[in-house]
C-alpha cells in the first residue's frame, strides 16, 4: 500500500511534508544502488556550502543494477524537478496518472505535483536528477530563478512560461540534455577538484537551454489556466481532500486564504465556484467524510479521539455536524456499519 504524503513545505501556519527520501536512503545504506549527489538541506548527498549555487536543492545520479525491491514514496519537492533516464525503463506517476518512461526520456514536475517513481518498485537504470528552487509553492506565484542562471532575459522568460503553462510530465531528451547531465556527473563525484563548481554552473545553464530547446520543439500548447489563482485554490482543496493529515490543522478562513496567497473575498469566490459551498463548509465536509471512514475502519477507537483527530474542538460539536451530514449520530452510524 502506498504511504500517505507527509508535510511538503511550510507556508504561513500550514505545514506540508517534503520528500523524506526514506526508501532511497535505505537502498543507499544497503548498497542496492550506486548513489552520488550534492544537496542543500534535507536531501541525501554531500552538503554544498550555503553560498555555492544557492537554490540548487539537489543534483545527482544513481545506478540501479538488477531488479530492485523499493520505490519512491509519493512526494512533492520544494522546487522544480528535472529527471533524465539514461538507461533502463520505469513507471512514473504524476497526480495519480501513470507514465512509462524509458531510456532517453526526461521528466518535469512542479512543487505542487504529487509524483512517484516505481510501480511499486523502480527498475534497473542510470538516472539523473536536478531539483531547483525557483521560489514558488503554488501555481499562481511568480518564479524567481537563482542569480547564477545566465540565460538571456527573453529565453528565461520563455522557459518560465513553458514550464508554468504545461503540466505534461514526460518529454524526449535531446543530445544536449544528455550531454549536460553526463558532464555534470564527474563534477558531482569530485566537487572539490579545481574548476568543478565552475563547470557545474556552465553545464547547468547548458542544461536549462537544452530543456528550452526541447520544449520549443515538442510543446504544442500553453494553458494560462494552469497558472491562475483559481488553479491554486483548486489544488489546495484537492490536497485537503486527499491528505487527511492536514484536516486537523488550525484552519480558519483567513489562514486558508493566506495559504493560497490571496485575500479572503477572492479565495471564497474561487472556492464557491469549485465546490458550490463556502470554504469552511467544504472543510467540515472533508473532515466528516474522513471521520466516517475512521468509524468504519476502527470500530474500537473512541469517538472523542476521532473528533479531535479530524479537527473538531469537541465531541459535542462533532456529533452535531455529523448528524446534520449523515442523518444519524456517530454512534448510530458505527452500529449500522457493524450490523451491516
Amino acid at each position: 500500500m502506498k504511504s500517505r504524503p507527509g508535510p511538503i513545505y511550510r507556508t504561513g501556519h500550514a505545514a506540508y511534508g517534503i520528500d523524506r527520501c526514506l526508501p532511497q536512503r535505505r537502498a543507499i545504506e544497503r548498497h542496492k544502488i550506486q548513489f552520488h549527489a550534492l544537496t542543500h538541506g534535507h536531501y541525501p548527498g554531500s552538503a554544498l556550502a550555503r553560498d555555492v549555487l544557492p537554490g540548487l536543492s539537489s543534483i545527482g545520479f544513481w545506478d540501479a543494477r538488477g531488479p530492485q525491491d523499493w520505490g519512491l514514496e509519493p512526494h512533492r519537492n520544494e522546487g522544480i524537478e528535472i529527471v533524465f533516464l539514461e538507461t533502463g525503463a520505469m513507471t512514473f506517476t504524476v497526480d495519480r496518472r501513470r507514465h512509462p518512461i524509458r531510456a532517453g526520456h526526461f521528466t518535469v514536475t512542479r512543487p505542487w505535483q504529487l509524483h512517484t517513481l516505481g510501480d511499486p518498485n523502480i527498475g534497473p537504470g542510470r538516472l539523473y536528477w536536478l531539483i531547483l528552487d525557483v521560489g514558488v509553492r503554488r501555481p499562481s506565484q511568480e518564479w524567481r530563478w537563482p542569480r547564477w542562471v545566465l540565460l538571456a532575459k527573453p529565453d528565461l522568460a520563455e522557459l518560465t512560461r513553458k514550464l508554468r503553462g504545461c503540466e505534461h510530465p514526460v518529454w524526449s531528451a535531446t543530445p544536449d540534455i544528455a550531454a549536460a547531465f553526463r558532464g555534470i556527473a564527474p563534477c558531482i563525484t569530485d566537487i572539490r577538484s579545481p574548476g568543478a563548481i565552475s563547470r557545474t554552473l556552465i553545464l547547468l545553464n547548458q542544461l536549462l537551454l537544452g530543456i528550452l530547446d526541447a520544449l520549443r520543439a515538442q510543446q504544442s500548447s500553453h494553458d494560462p489556466a494552469l497558472t491562475s489563482r483559481h488553479r491554486t485554490v483548486e489544488l489546495f482543496l484537492r490536497d485537503i481532500e486527499a491528505n487527511p493529515s492536514s484536516l486537523d490543522g488550525p484552519w480558519t478562513l483567513q489562514r486558508m486564504a493566506r495559504h493560497c496567497g490571496m485575500g479572503v473575498t477572492a479565495f471564497t469566490e474561487h472556492c464557491h465556484a469549485i465546490t458550490n459551498t463556502s470554504p469552511m463548509e467544504h472543510l467540515n465536509r472533508c473532515r466528516l467524510d474522513h471521520a466516517a471512514r475512521i468509524l468504519r475502519a476502527e470500530p474500537q477507537r473512541p469517538i472523542t479521539d476521532i473528533a479531535i483527530a479530524c479537527g473538531f474542538g469537541s465531541s459535542q460539536y462533532f456529533a452535531t455536524r455529523f448528524r446534520r451530514r449523515f442523518r444519524c449520530s456517530p454512534r448510530s452510524f458505527r452500529k449500522a456499519q457493524r450490523d451491516g
